[in-house]
């Protein structure tokens, strides 16, 4: 009998210690990365292309751009980028050509973070185009190509604008659809150029349907200048971009949107300032592995000057022929995306 209970004692003992333990809800905190945009205000190279309308970014031209003067916009932007925290996903506009994006991917502030750029020669006229800058280490290009922009003639006659850049990829395990724009300025009034602006909306609308047609839990990331606020008729209709507010279902969200609403901006025009600068997701990009969390305005006072009449804005390179030596007249602005 004392046999048997020290045998029972024992079994007791052994399956005390052999089960398996409780299980507490982890306390890790989701890794947060970055996606940015930045018009960088004329990244011009020192040499004349002859077939562009460049000459005055060359050192004999009206602007006396330099070697000198093109290094510290390199050294500049390199900074806003590094103070970033170092963006994976890095869209820009107003570069001339692949040579200044290789250039700026290889400034000594980056060097370390081997980033890697797609980039297609647009038909714009003075030869400025869109680019994309990303970490190799999490993002791998599948497909790339220009989305040229013919305008019918009843819009408007013998005018060329930038591509769209469009790059699909693998981002951390992740399909990534990125579209980079700088849509037509306001060149001759709001109004009369909208038609321009909403037609090339129109453009990216008929891509971005075709993707979600083919899935419908695709993630897009549409980013640039777009020349428009989020509410104009470009934006809020024909691309069908609003607020990130999650009690409805929208066609896309932009998340640049609240900051408008808000009145702060990424280019100020005499006294007011303008979100033109802006980041747009598809609906999964808000819910599935990839989450995007909320866009600010990148700020750092070193980007700015204090303009006597009209206040703080961002420091140009350029005003007209008058070197001013800022970094851009834009502030870049950024996504917060949390991964799942």
């Amino acid at each position: 009998m004392k046999n048997t209970f020290f045998l029972l004692l024992f079994l007791c003992l052994t399956w005390s210690n052999c089960k398996t333990p409780t299980t507490t809800a982890s306390n890790t905190t989701p890794q947060t990365v970055r996606f940015a945009f930045y018009n960088v205000e004329n990244l011009f190279d020192i040499y004349d292309d002859p077939i562009t309308s460049d000459e005055e970014f060359t050192p004999t031209g009206k602007k006396a751009w330099t070697e000198e003067r093109y290094q510290k916009k390199l050294d500049q932007l390199s900074t806003v980028v590094a103070d970033l925290q170092f963006p994976e996903i890095l869209g820009v506009c107003e570069v001339e050509n692949e040579r200044v994006l290789k250039d700026f991917a290889a400034n000594q502030k980056l060097a370390d973070k081997n980033y890697q750029i797609v980039h297609f020669d647009s038909p714009d006229k003075r030869g400025i185009d869109n680019g994309l800058l990303y970490q190799k280490a999490h993002f791998t290009v599948l497909e790339k190509e220009p989305i040229t922009i013919n305008f019918p003639t009843e819009i408007v006659e013998d005018y060329t604008t930038r591509d769209i850049l469009y790059v699909k990829g693998n981002y951390r395990g992740e399909i990534l659809h990125i579209f980079i724009n700088h849509w037509p300025s306001r060149r001759g009034g709001l109004e009369a150029s909208e038609p321009k602006r909403v037609y090339v909306a129109s453009q990216l609308r008929k891509k971005t349907d075709a993707i979600l047609a083919g899935d419908s839990n695709a993630n897009i990331l549409i980013m640039g200048d777009l020349n428009d606020e989020t509410d104009n008729n470009s934006v809020a209709k024909t691309l069908g971009a609003v607020g990130p507010t999650r009690s409805k279902s929208a066609y896309l969200y932009n998340f640049t949107q609240p900051l408008d609403a808000a009145g702060e901006g990424s280019y100020r025009y005499k006294s007011d300032w303008n979100m033109l600068d802006q980041i747009i997701v598809s609906p999964n990009l808000t819910t599935g592995k990839l989450r995007a969390k909320k866009a600010s305005v990148f700020k750092a006072d070193y980007l700015n000057y204090e303009d006597k009449k009209f206040g703080q804005r961002p420091n140009k390179t350029y005003g007209g022929p008058n070197y001013y030596g800022g970094t851009s007249d834009h502030y870049p602005v950024y996504l917060e995306v949390e991964l799942n």
